[in-house]
């Protein structure tokens, strides 16, 4: 039995983790001193090496897009490893990538900007290191093509490697690693300073905003309240509110039990799914678990199922793994299963109940 709880945890673990936000993957623990200088860190040394197939060349033209965006920001940047500085920064541009280490995830393309494995194109690898330990973050930017040598004959350039250097650096312009950083490190108000600027586009606050989750600040409910009123921003809003712990559980609530539209309903399961799992609380579970028992009766065919909704009220039950939840996931997984219907929203909804079924049931077994 030991050993049948034990293989139930590790693959709840497991599963848990392809909902969470990227903050959670890191191969490297931090202890209370490392986030506490990372919390602190305004003066940042960066270090840049461009190499290309003909060897290293000048680096300055990436050394400037990084330290602009970084000083747009309000971080104070050094080149010179000689000046004092609270971390460093490091960005290793190559005309063919030859890096292929493991990222925090684990896989090629989990989170956003994470490196693959598969890319041998022009990339800048961003990591940083910490009283000189590296603490495992590692971001990938890469070029829209990965045969430098055919972009650069359609380009007219006379060498690859300068063409490839030149095209990373106007590709970190874009490239939001300074958020990245900031959301990494826990700096909030940086964050937050963004969010509230109206000519910040909406492309980077959607990125802010799926970054908010891994901050974990308890200062977000306020902001991300009035976010919820952008109709470009609801969405990744609702979802970022699982960043506020048991305080967003009211709110979502609300959002789930009165919104009618589909999309903006299943982020909000998503969100009480992701703070249930997060911090166990028991108010989570009684509204996704009303609305499957209220759906159960009416599902005699597809058309009778939202889709986005019940299978994120699905994915959330299972995250929280309440002995209430066996009896109606197991009678949703028997009439889903007789309702002809090929597509895809449903081997969706099909797996998230099998799932879900198989951690709730052997998870109350074992005890």
């Amino acid at each position: 039995m030991r050993t049948l709880a034990t293989c139930g945890f590790i693959s709840i673990v497991l599963l848990v983790g392809l909902f969470d936000s990227e903050g959670f993957a890191r191969r490297t623990y931090l202890d209370q001193e490392q986030k506490a200088q990372l919390e602190a860190i305004q003066t940042i040394m960066i270090h840049v090496l461009a190499l290309t197939e003909r060897g290293k060349v000048d680096g300055t033209v990436i050394e400037n897009v990084v330290r602009q965006r970084l000083e747009e920001l309000g971080y104070t940047v050094v080149t010179n490893r000689d000046d004092p500085f609270d971390v460093r920064v490091n960005v290793k541009c190559e005309e063919v990538k030859k890096w292929s280490g493991t990222t925090r995830g684990g896989g090629d393309a989990d989170h956003s900007g994470a490196p693959s494995r598969l890319w041998k194109g022009p990339a800048c690898l961003f990591s940083y290191q910490l009283d000189g330990r590296d603490l495992g973050w590692y971001k990938e930017a890469r070029t829209s093509f990965e045969d430098s040598g055919e972009a650069a004959k359609v380009a007219h350039a006379p060498q690859s490697g300068l063409y490839a250097i030149q095209q990373l650096a106007e590709r970190i312009q874009e490239f939001d690693f300074p958020v990245m950083l900031a959301a990494e490190w826990g700096h909030e108000a940086r964050l937050f300073k963004l969010l509230n600027n109206p000519q910040t586009p909406n492309k980077r606050k959607l990125r802010i905003l799926s970054l908010l989750p891994q901050v974990e600040s308890h200062d977000t409910l306020p902001l991300l309240k009035e976010l919820i009123q952008d109709p470009e921003l609801t969405e990744e809003a609702i979802v970022a509110l699982s960043s506020t712990g048991s305080e967003g559980i009211p709110l979502l609530t609300d959002i789930f039990q009165t919104q009618k539209d589909s999309k903006i309903r299943a982020a909000a399961a998503k969100g009480l799914g992701e703070i249930g799992a997060h911090t166990g609380d028991p108010s989570v579970t009684p509204p996704m678990l009303d609305y499957v028992v209220e759906n159960l009766p009416h599902l005699k065919s597809s058309s009778d199922i939202d889709f986005p909704v019940l299978t994120e009220v699905v994915w959330s039950l299972g995250k929280l793994r309440n002995e209430k939840s066996i009896a109606p996931i197991n009678e949703l997984q028997s009439k889903i299963w007789v309702i002809f219907d090929n597509s895809k929203e449903m081997a969706e909804l099909r797996e998230a109940t099998s799932w879900t079924y198989k951690q709730i049931d052997m998870d109350w077994q074992v005890q």
